[in-house]
């Protein structure tokens, strides 16, 4: 055992102060990193938000009605109940990164694809899907070939039919003629689908199929109930309905079901409660004591506006459009290819030269820069095949290249992770390979595979220079409606204001704004994956 300074033979000179000095310089190092990032962040949030421009009332409001029993309530579980804390943290989390997303969404359904047609190409799906489900309760019966052929011919049939001869079934949707108006739309395609997923959580963690059956209820009659309210607040009752079904519902959902599962933890909901209700209050007050609130850039015209030629008046709104099309756009191109070579080369892949060749070159692929990407993208998808440059698929394909060996390598450690017991007795039962991969590896694989994913979303959506290449407009006045679409995004936009638009005002006010609200969607992006990391981690 070493004391100060032993001396091992081949081994060298063993010294345990020059352990703790070597300790303490990586943490110093590592703390330097953090508050260097966390001044820059802070600067630039300061500019965004301006806090200090708030009445002091403003502040006293909301820490009467928000801090004060919130950090009470958050004291007194840290000293009592830890899980329940994490729970109550968790809801307040859930419900903050959901409406984020459940936002984007409403921008979907309510300016770029219209609910008509949502519907018309769900209801396109539903035959596909019940043909699949068949077919595979009598997949002993019916050959393989034959089930994916008829599979292919039937989706091909019901969503685009047959030019000329016969109607698909999207365009007879559409051909009705009785139309239901479009929150009605939204309220029974997303509040249906989202009814049907908390009717399975309820059922089954009750037991009972009338808790599903009330839980399915419930949930269409509250995103109906929110969407209407709309004609009474003057906001867009369908953009309510997107964000009742993607946001509200799911949080109470999950809330709700903690509560009944989880009798020690469930008064961390407590927690969630006071920062909710103590929000709204707390607004509620300010606006009917009229106490003004921080001048923050990061307001509802920022987000809801496009760009002018002065900063107060410039957004982001076509630019946020732009940027979920291109996640869209990537997240279909890339995910499965991603996955299918990932467990192609791990399950069926011989390990040979070829195989050790493309493992390598996956992983080179892996470190170029983003700039030699959007090289790749303007000569093959605009110089050899003649497409037109900046568009939402030329952007979303050349993201898509850029993101796919990390989807490959993430989803590989993932197939890798899975125990080859598994496979082994799933082999051992008369299973086929293709049936060992179907039912063992992939479900086990499939949280690291998404988690892998995610994070490869939240690199391409903060990129810059694949866009550039491919002559993405840096500014853009509408939202994109098509794949042939010209499109910008949030990164763009940013780089536009800080160079040809570069001035006092953009530099202090929409740069700072931008640049918050694009480290918010990937923080949250982030946030998600390691929430899904660390509940399948604990779960297995």
């Amino acid at each position: 055992m070493a004391t100060q300074s032993d001396t091992i033979e081949g081994f060298g000179e063993v010294s345990r102060r020059a352990g703790i000095i070597f300790r303490y310089l990586l943490m110093g190092a590592t703390m330097f990193g953090i508050v260097t990032l966390a001044i820059l962040l802070v600067y630039v949030a300061n500019d965004a938000l301006q806090p200090l421009t708030a009445d002091l009332g403003w502040y006293l409001v909301f820490f009467v009605t928000l801090v004060a029993p919130a950090t009470l309530v958050g004291v007194y579980l840290l000293r009592t109940n830890v899980p329940a804390l994490k729970l109550g943290a968790l809801v307040v989390g859930i419900l903050a990164v959901t409406v984020m997303f459940s936002g984007g969404a409403a921008i979907l359904f309510v300016d770029i694809i219209p609910p008509l047609v949502s519907l018309s190409y769900a209801v396109g799906l539903v035959v596909p899907f019940v043909a699949v489900v068949v077919m595979t309760k009598y997949e002993d019966q019916i050959p393989f070939v034959v089930r994916v052929a008829a599979t292919g011919v039937i989706f091909f049939l019901s969503l685009f039919g047959i030019p000329g001869y016969y109607y698909s079934i999207p365009e007879l949707v559409q051909r009705l003629p009785i139309i239901p108006r479009e929150w009605v739309i939204i309220t029974y395609l997303l509040g249906g689908a989202v009814g049907v997923a908390v009717g399975l959580y309820f059922a089954r963690i009750r037991e009972s199929r009338r808790a599903g059956v009330v839980a399915f209820v419930a949930t269409l009659t509250a995103t109906g109930l929110f969407a209407a309210s709309g004609f009474f607040t003057g906001v867009n009752p369908t953009a309510l309905a997107v964000v009742t079904a993607g946001a509200f519902v799911p949080t109470a959902a999950y809330a709700g079901g903690a509560a009944l599962t989880r009798e020690h933890e469930r008064v961390g909901l407590l927690f969630a409660a006071v920062i909710v209700f103590g929000s709204l209050v707390g607004a509620g007050l300010v606006d009917v004591l009229g106490f003004a609130g921080p001048q923050s850039w990061v307001d509802w015209q920022f987000l809801t506006s496009s760009h002018s030629g002065s900063a107060v008046n410039a957004g982001l709104y076509p630019a946020i459009g732009g940027s979920i099309l291109l996640m869209i756009t990537v997240a279909a191109l890339s995910f499965p290819i991603g996955v299918g070579s990932a467990v192609y080369l791990e399950e069926y892949a011989a390990d040979n030269v070829f195989t050790r060749f493309i493992d390598v070159n996956i992983s080179n692929l892996a470190g170029v820069p983003s700039v030699v990407y959007g090289l790749l993208g303007l000569g093959v998808f605009v110089t050899y095949l003649g497409q037109p440059t900046g568009t939402v698929l030329i952007g979303g394909a050349t993201l898509a290249l850029l993101i796919l060996p990390i989807v490959i390598i993430s989803s590989r450690e993932a197939i890798r992770s899975v125990p080859s017991e598994m496979r082994q007795a799933s082999y051992g039962m008369g299973a086929t390979r293709w049936q060992t991969v179907k039912n063992v590896v992939l479900p086990e694989a499939f949280p690291g595979i998404l988690t892998g994913t995610i994070l490869a979303l939240g690199r391409a959506i903060g990129e810059t220079a694949p866009l550039i290449m491919i002559g993405a407009p840096n500014v853009l006045f509408s939202l994109p409606t098509e794949l042939s679409s010209k499109v910008s995004a949030m990164p763009l936009q940013v780089y536009a204001w800080s160079s040809l638009f570069a001035s006092e005002d953009f530099y202090t006010k929409a740069v700072p704004a931008g640049v918050v609200v694009l480290l918010a969607v990937l923080l949250a992006m982030n946030s998600v994956a390691i929430v899904l990391r660390n509940k399948f981690e604990s779960e297995s």
